[in-house]
């Protein structure tokens, strides 16, 4: 089966109900379910410190109306292995937006270590309460190394984005990366969990459009840049990011997120064609995301027409990174709950 045609046939079976089995074939995933767990108990479990929230305010001293951010997800979004809250996706990812948007942020972790696609209903419960602007879901790593058939993750993430669209609230996600360059997993689960995440991520991505958000590839997170350094951007168990790993990981979120805001640059609204940026049907643009990390995929029209012969209209673009600077700790002496200031906040969507 064809890339394009495995990536559109997850996608119509977590839409429809359709068993999407397996896009390895049954032999394949009766070897990779034993590799895998092999590899995680080469892994390890969790570690047992915590790891620091990032919720709170950023961006002291600047101007209203304030951004409000909610990150979902697992591990990854969580900041699993780091030591300070300051090398955290979510303070990276607040101290961006703060500083490229000029405002002042309010950022609130729901991520979980060990989260699958199953458990992001129960951290969109809790995302709504505060009606944030945006909502960034990192999510599918951990559904690959437990096995977790495609269809029924993307089953799940589709149900949370519409949830959210529903809501008003714009969404981002980062999907799947690109498990095969993970050190402790051997040859033949490597080449295995490469497919298998690759063509998650193009499902996620097929699916995210369809109901109305974006996403960002982000097989960078442990792509080429991964595999020529990893004593770098790996962690200690090599299998989550270092501090470094996250800052680089943030890099390639933070434009779509300040685009999912409203706050770009001009020069940076039109699709650039020396870039690649352009329009594809989705599953040809899903496939093309999932082979180039920091690809961003948004839902677009030609003539007027949301669809063509070939199904949704995609626009891809691959934005410009911002340079990776210093991030800040949430601010002191703000309280970082609904009862406090944040129940004083004018979210930036209620000021334009």
């Amino acid at each position: 089966m064809g890339k394009v045609s495995a990536a559109r046939r997850l996608a119509a079976a977590a839409a429809f109900g359709g068993g999407g089995a397996s896009v390895l074939g049954a032999s394949a995933f009766a070897l990779f379910k034993l590799e895998a767990h092999l590899a995680r108990r080469t892994i390890g479990g969790p570690l047992d410190d915590p790891v620091p929230d990032a919720s709170g305010w950023y961006g002291k001293g600047r101007p209203g109306p304030a951004v409000k951010i909610a990150l979902l997800g697992d591990s990854s979004a969580a900041g699993y292995g780091v030591d300070r809250v300051e090398e955290t996706p979510g303070a990276v990812l607040a101290s961006g937006v703060a500083e490229r948007a000029d405002r002042r942020v309010y950022l609130r972790s729901f991520a979980v270590v060990g989260a699958q696609s199953s458990d992001l209903a129960a951290q969109i419960d809790q995302a709504l309460a505060i009606e944030p602007d945006v909502a960034v879901i990192l999510i599918g790593a951990n559904d690959v190394t437990h096995t977790v058939l495609p269809a029924q993750s993307v089953r799940y993430l589709d149900l949370g984005v519409r949830r959210l669209r529903a809501a008003g609230i714009e969404v981002v996600v980062g999907t799947c990366p690109d498990l095969g360059t993970i050190e402790p997993i051997a040859p033949p689960l490597k080449q295995l969990a490469r497919a298998w995440s690759r063509r998650l991520a193009a499902a996620q991505t097929i699916t995210v459009v369809e109901a109305g958000g974006r996403t960002v590839s982000v097989g960078s997170i442990l792509g080429p840049e991964f595999a020529a350094a990893p004593a770098i951007l790996f962690g200690p168990d090599q299998f989550h990011p270092s501090a470094a790993g996250y800052s680089h990981l943030v890099a390639v979120l933070l434009p779509s997120v300040l685009a999912a805001l409203g706050v770009i640059a001009e020069e940076e609204a039109e699709p650039a064609a020396i870039r690649g940026e352009g329009v594809l049907p989705i599953s040809y643009a899903a496939v093309a995301a999932a082979r180039t990390p920091g690809t961003e995929v948004d839902g677009t029209q030609v003539d007027g027409s949301d669809r063509g012969a070939r199904g949704r209209w995609a626009l891809i673009r691959r934005r410009r990174r911002h340079p990776e600077g210093p991030a800040d700790a949430p601010d002191e002496g703000d309280e970082a709950t609904d009862e406090g200031p944040l129940a004083e906040v004018v979210s930036i969507t209620d000021a334009s």
